[in-house]
């Protein structure tokens, strides 16, 4: 048999006899087929090994099925273990198999195997970094509960007590979605470990009985192994470049901050002044009271299992102007905070309109042009529109000042932040509101420039993403104006490029 592109090599090591063979997945696709092409007993342990990690046979399929052209690599001490390899060999011709497949058993006996489970279930609550089990268990079912296809995971489980293998996979792909959301793309082993045993946790009886902490088929610590590393693994060979992207970016609205913001209220402190927030009448009173509590409030929203929860925790948000500007003054400075309103009209305007009118004309960039080129408060709006169409309906929407706030908010899907101008005409909006988490937060200015100035200051204050299609333009502003996170942050050439010639 000529050898194909598709051809892999598996590794038996059974007993301590070492077997190589060559197949191609055209004709064996699964473990099972394998056992039965070569005679081996079908309790025969089977490892798929690529390069120095060893798969698990239950992703056998998926691993030829994932990755068609990858090459698996197997070290072997024993040197004539190739003699006879040629491109004409053939598996079935082969003696190799025949020769080892009186050697191939591993003897176990019911003794032997019940004396390993008594010893293994009184390490197994134990675990390599003291992580707490209900914490973890509760990390994987906020995962299940939020991500599409989890509640048919925890359905099948209630009904059945237990996971199809089809769904087991749904289950890995949530909970590694999850995870690298949070963590990025190669989380570390303790948050790897903090997945599997709340995995575990969650549905009892997916914890095996015969291994250490009753988890290592998700992930062993100790060898790297398990269905989540496979299927980072096979995320990073699917998108390697986006991989190495957010590997290199720290910068931006979740970077963690160290700041001197002066005495800040800790313990039963803390907790009255949230209380006492909730009632208070004096803006001014508030104003201070939440500057006392910006570092709970840092603390909150960096927390992924309570970050959803600042709006409820501190609902003065939704009624009281101008802590959105106190809170980003707060993660930096003054300075920094001011600098859209104070350059924008002076620095930028003009050369962004200049630059504009250097692109192929349309009736769309016209009108943009038109409107950014007014000087009245009318055109207010109009000047936030300085992207594609995509992006400036995810930037803004209007509302009719007689329509109904509620149904606008609640009929538009969105995660990340974005703003609403109300009034009786496009042309002529009375107040504007960020919109988080389908709560009005309103904005302390009434011209659009001071509306994106809050906007783009909510993603740093709450911990919030920029939103796909505004990626470039948050980034524009976050490091050409307010020069926030300069060399940490990922930026795309269009915007070095323009920056270049806003600035020379």
């Amino acid at each position: 048999m000529a050898l194909m592109a598709a051809a892999r090599w598996v590794l038996f090591h059974i007993n301590h006899v070492i077997v190589f063979i060559l197949f191609c997945t055209d004709s064996l696709s699964h473990a099972g087929e394998v056992k039965r092409k070569f005679g081996l007993a079908r309790t025969a342990t089977l490892q798929v090994l690529d390069t120095d990690t060893t798969e698990e046979e239950d992703i056998f399929h998926e691993l030829i099925e994932g990755s068609p052209q990858l090459c698996l690599t197997v070290r072997c001490s024993e040197e004539n273990i190739f003699a006879g390899l040629s491109d004409e060999f053939s598996p079935a011709r082969s003696s190799t198999p025949s020769t080892s497949t009186d050697t191939l058993s591993l003897p176990s006996t019911d003794c032997e195997e019940t004396e390993r489970a008594v010893q293994n279930q009184a390490a197994r609550a134990s675990n390599s970094f003291g992580i707490d089990a209900e914490k973890a268990r509760r990390i994987v079912q906020d995962a299940l509960e939020k991500q599409s296809g989890g509640e048919d995971v925890l359905e099948e489980y209630q009904t059945t007590k237990t996971l199809k293998h089809s769904t087991r996979r749904q289950l890995v792909n949530i909970v590694v979605s999850h995870m690298t959301e949070i963590h990025g793309r190669i989380p570390t082993r303790k948050q790897r470990e903090t997945y599997a045993l709340g995995i575990v946790s969650l549905f009892p009886s997916l914890r095996d009985p015969f291994s250490t902490k009753g988890y290592e088929h998700f992930y062993d610590p100790e060898k790297g192994t398990g269905y989540i590393s496979w299927h980072l693994k096979t995320l990073s060979r699917k998108n390697p470049k986006r991989a190495r992207l957010e590997m290199s970016e720290s910068g931006g609205p979740s970077r963690r901050r160290m700041t001197d913001i002066g005495q800040q209220l800790e313990g039963d402190a803390c907790r009255e002044a949230i209380s006492f927030l909730v009632h208070a009448a004096d803006e001014a009173e508030v104003m201070q009271k939440m500057k006392q509590t910006f570092k709970h409030r840092q603390e909150l929203v960096h927390n992924p299992e309570r970050s959803a929860d600042v709006l409820n925790i501190f609902p003065r948000f939704l009624d009281v102007r101008g802590l959105i500007n106190q809170d980003f003054a707060l993660l930096f400075n003054s300075e920094t905070s001011n600098k859209l309103l104070e350059r924008w009209e002076t620095a930028f305007k003009q050369k962004i309109i200049n630059e504009a009118q250097s692109l192929t004309s349309t009736a769309e960039i016209q009108s943009l042009i038109s409107a950014a080129e007014g000087q009245g408060s009318e055109n207010g709006k109009k000047k936030t529109k300085i992207c594609s169409t995509e992006a400036v309906e995810r930037l803004v929407n209007f509302h009719k000042s007689c329509t109904s706030i509620e149904g606008l908010i609640s009929g538009r899907e969105s995660h990340q932040p974005y703003l609403l101008a109300s009034g009786r005409l496009k042309s002529k909006i009375d107040k504007f509101y960020v919109v988080v988490d389908k709560h009005l937060i309103p904005c302390a200015g009434t011209s659009s420039l001071s509306a994106v100035d809050e906007l783009f200051k909510v993603h740093y204050v709450f911990n919030l993403s920029y939103e796909g299609p505004l990626v470039n333009v948050f980034t524009f502003l976050q490091t050409t104006i307010y020069n926030i996170d300069i060399g940490l942050t990922s930026e795309s050439l269009r915007i070095k490029e323009l920056r270049a010639k806003l600035l020379n």
